[in-house]
């Protein structure tokens, strides 16, 4: 008897540890989330309905096309996006080495550690209060992965936060029109969750089957040593294996915008070639989040037809090369080529239907 209480004794501090540790994850998410993402987008929302416009295109500005390629065009693009992101990207680098030192393996592996469809489903919806662009999303889903949350449920948060989120389905309505977001809305959703729970499937060894999540979860053993080391290590862990693919992408894709996003004629504006070259260049292509908007906005005044737009509007934001690069080591190689491949197929099919509806 005697024993037991102790036990009871021994295992009360712990477990109130454990909910104090997920609380402060939860403050510093909501305090960072709330002067990054939630508080701008609100007076932008306000400029959206008010102007029909969230400002210029980050491609090529008011103009019909980039700069030609060169080292300062790469520059400019680096340096205009950084001052865009900088905040969110360190937010995404905070959260996901918080994720990984404040929140219990066990707690994650038995919610979000199944490859069932209701695992995909848990980690899509809770991307929808970050609405990070996915280079600012990669740090958390590299994060869910090293605390052995699912291919499936890991993809969906990391996907779902750009690609089904609110803000930008509202400026999108706004600027564009309610076409675009009803496309954006229902391949969006096939992309995050669809896509995400299928991806279950080429993970090969590092699925984690469903019914020995649970025993999985059992299994881990519980985190040990201080926090703040851990934390320490986690945060520099990330960072340098993310940081230097990141800032040379970024670089690579402002030097070749030009090719990626060339001037069309007016035969070809609205043709299925199109569709298909701006799908592919919308996949490789980094933007800052929502940036999609101004860039088809633009294009589009100049000619471009709405099926490529359309194609632009699913993958512009979900993948880009420098994403990919920084969440690579978290994934199986199938995974990754069957994702990139998802993203430029389900643009192609939003630009088939976007030539008919736009």
């Amino acid at each position: 008897m005697t024993h037991t209480g102790n036990s009871m004794r021994q295992a009360q501090p712990l477990n109130r540890k454990t909910v104090l540790s997920v609380i402060i994850f939860l403050l510093i998410a909501a305090a960072g989330l709330t002067y990054v993402k939630w508080m701008p987008y609100y007076h932008k929302t306000i400029n959206a309905a008010t102007n029909h416009t969230i400002g210029s295109s980050i491609v090529s500005g008011t103009g019909q096309t980039a700069p030609d390629p060169s080292w300062q065009a790469a520059w400019d693009y680096t340096k205009a996006y950084y001052n865009s992101v900088w905040k969110a990207a360190v937010l995404g680098i905070l959260l996901g080495s918080l994720v990984q030192v404040l929140i219990p393996a066990q707690w994650l592996v038995r919610v979000l550690g199944k490859t069932s469809f209701g695992s995909t489903l848990i980690g899509g919806a809770a991307s929808i209060p970050g609405m990070m662009c996915s280079c600012c999303a990669a740090p958390l889903a590299v994060g869910l992965r090293k605390k052995n949350v699912s291919v499936g449920a890991s993809l969906a948060f990391w996907l779902g936060n750009p690609t089904i989120n609110p803000a930008t389905l509202i400026f999108m309505t706004f600027v564009l029109s309610w076409k675009f977001t009803l496309i954006r809305v229902i391949f969006g959703l096939i992309l995050t969750f669809g896509v995400s729970y299928l991806a279950n499937r080429f993970a090969g060894d590092a699925k984690v089957p469903a019914e020995l999540a649970e025993k999985q979860a059992q299994a881990l053993p519980d985190e040990t040593g201080s926090w703040a080391v851990r934390w320490l290590k986690s945060i520099w862990t990330l960072t340098l294996h993310i940081v230097p693919a990141y800032i040379l992408a970024v670089l690579l894709l402002g030097f070749a915008r030009a090719w990626l996003f060339p001037s069309v004629s007016d035969a070809s504006a609205n043709s299925l070639l199109a569709v298909i070259g701006f799908a592919i260049a919308g996949m490789l292509f980094v933007i800052p989040t929502a940036g999609e908007i101004p860039i088809i906005q633009t294009m589009m005044s100049f000619g471009l037809g709405g099926g490529p737009a359309a194609a632009l509007l699913l993958t512009l934001p979900p993948v880009s090369l420098p994403s990919l690069l920084m969440i690579y080591r978290a994934y199986p190689r199938k995974v990754m080529l069957f994702v990139t491949g998802s993203v430029v197929a389900i643009g192609i099919m939003s630009g088939i239907v976007g030539m008919f509806v736009l």
